[in-house]
């Protein structure tokens, strides 16, 4: 506004009389208004770098569902789970299905999860189920590192470790990236 109005005519103190101005236009006030931005939070280490599918993952249960059991004419219909497996680099979900809600029905589909996708690092809430099966891989570990076992089955199983993370209690925003595959 000052620049246009100095083309034509020096005004005496114009550009503070200018800035007064649009300052106490409401229209004006409005139009040079910067929209404010959210500043992102940083992505864990594990998420921002390239890394192959599944070398870091994120487990959860979704269901219960039905399902027939039998034929497809069968009317006997069986409750059972669906184990979420959500890479945390590409997002792919990757899904086992349980029969229910126990340690060993876990283990039986990360068993199969392993077999199909390799070992990886393992993010999870603190539901029971996750923590028995983290309990059980690591007595597992621990009695294969012992000197009973021969050398060949120690070395091949413990490069098939997995590693276990929790998120921390009372936080399921945590999670947000395997809890979004779960929901419809």
């Amino acid at each position: 506004m000052h620049s246009s109005l100095r083309q034509c005519f020096w005004i005496i103190k114009g550009k503070i009389l200018c800035r007064k101005r649009v300052h106490s236009c409401v229209k004006c006030f409005r139009m040079q208004a910067a929209s404010a931005s959210q500043l992102m939070g940083n992505l864990p280490s594990l998420r921002g770098k390239p890394a192959r599918p599944f070398l870091s993952c994120g487990v959860d249960y979704a269901g219960p569902f039905l399902i027939r059991q039998g034929g497809k004419r069968s009317k006997t219909k069986v409750k059972c789970y669906a184990t979420l497996f959500i890479c945390l680099v590409t997002r792919i979900i990757h899904v086992e299905l349980v029969s229910d809600l126990t340690t060993e029905a876990f283990l039986a589909a990360l068993r199969r999860f392993m077999a199909r996708r390799g070992r990886s690092h393992i993010y999870s809430d603190n539901a029971t189920c996750f923590k028995g099966a983290n309990n059980k891989l690591y007595e597992l570990r621990k009695m294969l590192n012992s000197d009973t076992f021969q050398e060949e089955i120690n070395n091949f199983m413990t490069t098939e470790g997995v590693r276990w993370h929790y998120i921390p209690h009372d936080s399921p925003h945590f999670g947000g990236l395997w809890e979004t595959g779960i929901s419809p």
